[in-house]
């Protein structure tokens, strides 16, 4: 067994242990486990309030941003003034069988962007296997578009390359190598003044993106080695989701605003932006990883030996909902969608053996990085789970422990513990409310009170939608071979085809 594969048990191996070992032990010791429950219990409620007051931070920062003219801040600030008019934005949007509207609603939005569209290069990044229809979604979009923008490019890449996976990671590689030899190359551009960000096809850019991304790295106290970070909004088509896609789009939507405020913890999440000469460097993105957003991240880390950080750009972008036409439809994507983004547990044995062979990493950082990338995955798997598991002892305990106080008591406590932390609930539904985009005419009073008892479904989402797709990531690499996960890519629809951009938020 290889020391990589041996990595590739521990985080399953890890979460069934914790299930089995809790199961067997409400039996056997239900006491213990009891005592374990009021405290775990009272660890997120604490852990709750943490994260909320993260929130907090992070949406008024993200107020603040949105209010700021950073066009004029980059023309006005001495940091800045005269040195922002050399970098330039290649932007890459790998796409694979989205409709025409989708893709024609991200660049109306680019276009909206005040950034100057000479110091824009773009690249429709297309994918051979996705066939002729998508190839005609892209000279479509080319004959419109084309000469919008300094610089204009359509990729294809080739299906069935070698030591491949076939998946945005790929994809990207191959438009990434073709934009540093058709465009960088050609034109002679510096390395160090190009600022790659990768967007999902369906991403729609708030008017300042390019100008905070900018400020940010001219501003940097490492610019060229850091990765900058947006928080991701989905809610291009959140009127159009019922309340169990509202419900998981937002929840990851302020997982990455409170992440914002914990940029120890940051790592690259979906759209995001990189230094051109970074990625040059190192070879741009590996193409045998499903999870290439976080990947990324970990690569560059490890080729710079630990010297790589990424920068909370506290700035949103829009992206879609996982909506189906139909209702199970929706669920059955939306379990596809969270389990490949769990199956970001590939990078732990990734990271692990990485760390092992390299001597130059500070090994406080290897400690840190590697427990947060496991505690990460464990927390996932585990954590939702125990919590609604919480009252076996006072059903597999047995008549001894139903004699006790505490056989009483637990699930009087558990009850007040779970109805204080509720107040994560109320806020998020409050939270929601002021971060939805543009209302449709349809949209009334009353829909605010069903926007926010939504947030009801919050235990259902975390085990249906959370802990299962998780557990099945993590089963499926400990048992590896052909239960591995390829790239699944999720459907973009709309329901009509007109453009309609919305802003990232109201």
């Amino acid at each position: 067994m290889s020391l990589r594969r041996f990595f590739e048990i521990i985080p399953g191996f890890m979460s069934w242990a914790t299930i089995t070992a809790f199961v067997l032990s409400s039996k056997f010791f239900p006491f213990y486990v009891a005592i374990f429950m009021i405290l775990f219990d009272t660890y997120w409620l604490f852990k709750t309030i943490y994260f909320y007051f993260h929130l907090h931070s992070a949406g008024r920062d993200l107020q603040r941003n949105l209010k700021t003219d950073w066009m004029a801040k980059l023309k006005n600030d001495p940091k800045t003034s005269g040195r922002w008019e050399e970098i330039y934005h290649l932007i890459i949007l790998p796409m694979y069988k989205e409709p025409f509207g989708v893709v024609k609603e991200s660049f109306e939005n680019l276009l909206q962007a005040d950034y100057p569209k000479d110091k824009m290069l773009v690249v429709l990044a297309q994918e051979e296997r996705a066939g002729e229809e998508a190839n005609e979604v892209g000279r479509k979009i080319k004959e419109t578009y084309g000469d919008r923008f300094y610089k204009f490019l359509v990729t294809t890449h080739p299906a069935d390359l070698p030591n491949e996976i076939p998946g945005k990671g790929s994809n990207e590689a191959w438009a990434g190598k073709e934009a540093q030899r058709i465009l960088i190359d050609e034109l002679k551009i510096d390395y160090e003044k190009v600022m790659v960000s990768v967007f999902d096809v369906d991403t729609q850019v708030a008017k300042g993106y390019f100008g905070v991304l900018t400020y940010a790295f001219l501003t940097a106290s490492h610019p060229q080695r850091s990765s900058y970070q947006p928080i991701p909004f989905f809610n291009n088509n959140i009127f159009d989701s019922p309340a169990l896609a509202r419900v998981m789009a937002y929840s990851t939507t302020f997982w990455g605003m409170m992440e914002q405020s914990r940029p120890e913890h940051l790592v690259t999440f979906s759209s995001h932006s990189t230094p051109f000469k970074a990625l040059a460097e190192m070879g741009f993105w590996d193409t045998d990883f499903v999870s290439e957003d976080s990947h990324i991240f970990w690569q560059l880390f490890t080729h710079y030996n630990g010297d790589w950080r990424v920068v909370p750009l506290k700035y949103p972008v829009s992206m879609d909902v996982n909506v189906a036409p139909k209702f199970w439809q929706t669920v059955r994507n939306l379990y596809k969608q969270q389990r490949r983004w769990a199956w970001g547990v590939e990078n732990f044995p990734y990271v692990v053996t990485r760390f092992l062979k390299n001597k130059k990493i500070p090994l406080k950082d290897k400690i840190y990085r590697a427990y947060s990338e496991f505690s990460g995955g464990y927390s996932w798997t585990t954590s939702a789970l125990i919590i609604s598991l919480g009252w076996l002892p006072v059903f597999l305990g047995g008549k001894e422990f139903d004699k006790t106080l505490l056989s009483y008591s637990l699930p009087h406590i558990a009850s007040y513990l779970m109805w204080v932390g509720s107040f994560g609930m109320i806020m998020s539904g409050i939270l929601t409310l002021s971060i939805l985009p543009p209302k449709p005419q349809w949209f009334k009073a009353h829909h605010y009170v069903f926007y926010t008892a939504q947030w009801l479904l919050t235990p259902i989402n975390m085990v249906l939608l959370g802990t299962l797709p998780a557990f099945e990531a993590q089963t499926r690499l400990m048992l590896g071979g052909k239960f591995r996960l390829g790239f699944w890519v999720t459907p973009k629809i709309r329901k009509a085809e007109e453009v309609s951009p919305a802003p990232a938020v109201s």
